[in-house]
């Protein structure tokens, strides 16, 4: 939805709710009018049901206002008499259109002295827990989203089992667009594979202040692009589904490329503006290797595996056992192969040819050489030609919402000639340290600003699924942070003195109380 058609969504909001509740608004000492002025209509509904003013702001806040709407419903049947427990269930299941049956079928009561506190054990309980959800959801939508890594294309600096804390507030919190959906789920209702969403109406994008801009070499989180799987790890085959924007699957890569730069790829490196992309110390990259051996020398691979911490497939892929191919490693450990006893050479494996799977699917380029690429910057123009139309496509029509036609040689726009293109937004480039088993910008291109979700600032728990036991954990890993200058270090037991020093001081406290009784 544009802002104008959500304007008249808004708008016709409002007409319901007047046609539905002004006769309440006068039994209750007001005038009738009141209840049609948007935003004011709620602040003083608010005082009519005796909850505090600010609950008005918590009914304009997408998600948060499903779990108010009919907290709201509830609350003003039961200030005009309405207290039982069917017409509870009847306000609820008829979406508060049994407001209506009230205020034009029934005497109208108002008790505005009644009694504001639950009135048994039950009803306390659904209060409290009513409160936590919005209270979790606000966290969740607005503030920080906890995050599981589930592939390696992050491999050395992010490990499958890592589980973040992701900051929305850095990149600015994004308003979510999906404004009818279960709060604190993504794309699918937990255990069923059902939608958790309704795909109408959806709010226009809107980002709330940032602390910072995207840098590059930022380790991100957004929505896939490309995303039309039913659920991550989908079996191949099934027809795709068109995603809402926010409930498109969470992806994690590193920003190689902000809006205006020029991006190559040569020979596996990145290059911004024609330099060589410098990496923080944290990130390591790691690419495909060939180890040759003499087959001769006895090699300890199991050890060296551990040594190096190598987690993605190896092996050897004839009979005569004289080349170990390794899926990932770090330029650090093809050093440590090459003064290996027993190894010959250590070859980076470096695609030559061309490659129709890689972006902009012309049978171009390969992942490890590619470009230039301009990354669009939202109010630059380019020229509109038939060799740059493959990069900008996908935005003019997808992601920045066109009609674009060739006739003959010309491009309609909207149905008007064009021969340039001004942008609307900026865009980004995602890449994985893991270079060869990472699914990312190379292969589907540009990261829309508005698919942002926000940036990785802690791991608060690292779980290895080869692990055994209490080794299952990464305690190295707990409470460590992101980013940050040096290797990460984890604060977890300075966690654990301050929890010991909180439990503590209560206990002393509590202690000192009793004792003053």
């Amino acid at each position: 939805m544009t802002f104008y058609s959500w304007f008249v969504f808004f708008l016709g909001v409002q007409i319901i709710h007047f046609l539905g509740t002004w006769k309440l608004y006068q039994a209750a000492g007001r005038k009738s009018w009141e209840a049609a002025i948007p935003v004011y209509n709620s602040i003083i509904l608010m005082k009519i049901i005796g909850r505090p003013t600010w609950w008005t702001i918590l009914l304009f806040i997408p998600i948060i206002n499903l779990i108010m709407f009919p907290v709201v419903w509830v609350e003003t049947l039961r200030t005009f008499g309405k207290k039982s427990t069917l017409d509870t269930i009847l306000g609820l299941f008829t979406l508060g259109f049994y407001i209506y049956v009230v205020n034009y079928t029934q005497k109208l009561e108002y008790n505005k002295d009644r009694k504001l506190t639950p009135e048994n054990k039950a009803a306390d309980t659904v209060s409290s827990l009513l409160f936590a959800i919005i209270v979790a959801t606000l966290v969740h939508t607005y503030v920080v989203q906890p995050y599981t890594i589930p592939t390696s294309s992050l491999e050395k600096s992010l490990l499958i089992g890592d589980f973040l804390f992701v900051s929305k507030l850095n990149y600015g919190p994004r308003v979510p667009m999906t404004t009818v959906a279960l709060p604190m789920v993504h794309d699918s209702i937990p255990m069923t594979k059902s939608k958790s969403y309704l795909s109408w109406p959806q709010l226009p994008y809107l980002r709330l202040p940032a602390f910072q801009k995207i840098n590059r070499c930022d380790i991100v989180v957004f929505n896939w692009p490309v995303d039309t799987v039913h659920y991550f790890f989908e079996p191949k085959g099934r027809p795709g589904v068109i995603k809402p924007i926010d409930k498109k699957s969470n992806y994690v890569k590193r920003c190689v490329g902000i809006p205006g730069d020029s991006l190559a790829i040569k020979d596996g490196y990145v290059f911004i503006n024609g330099k060589k992309l410098v990496l923080p110390e944290r990130a390591k990259p790691q690419y495909s290797y060939a180890v040759a051996l003499d087959g001769k020398t006895p090699i300890d691979f199991e050890t060296i595996f551990k040594e190096l911490d190598i987690t993605d497939p190896a092996g050897f892929r004839t009979e005569k056992r004289d080349t170990l191919y390794l899926g990932a490693l770090t330029e650090a450990g093809a050093e440590r192969f090459k003064h290996t006893p027993g190894v010959t050479a250590v070859i980076r494996k470096v695609d030559t040819g061309d490659n129709n799977d890689i972006f902009p699917h012309i049978n171009k380029w390969n992942q490890d050489n590619m470009g230039p690429i301009y990354i669009p910057e939202a109010g630059k123009t380019v020229s509109l030609t038939n060799e740059s139309l493959p990069f900008y496509k996908e935005i003019i029509t997808n992601y920045e919402g066109n009609t674009l036609e060739l006739q003959g040689s010309k491009f309609i726009i909207n149905g008007k000639p064009a021969t340039t293109y001004t942008f609307k937004q900026n865009y980004y480039w995602m890449m994985g340290d893991n270079r060869h088993n990472s699914e990312d910008s190379r292969y589907w291109g540009y990261v829309p600003e508005d698919h942002i979700v926000g940036k990785p600032v802690f791991i608060w728990m690292s779980w290895d699924t080869n692990g055994k036991g209490i080794n299952k954990v990464r305690w190295s890993r707990v409470f460590t942070t992101v980013d940050g200058e040096g290797q990460p270090h984890s604060y977890f037991k300075y966690f654990l003195i301050l929890l010991a020093i909180y439990f503590v001081g209560d206990f002393i406290w509590k202690k000192r109380r009793e004792n003053k009784a």
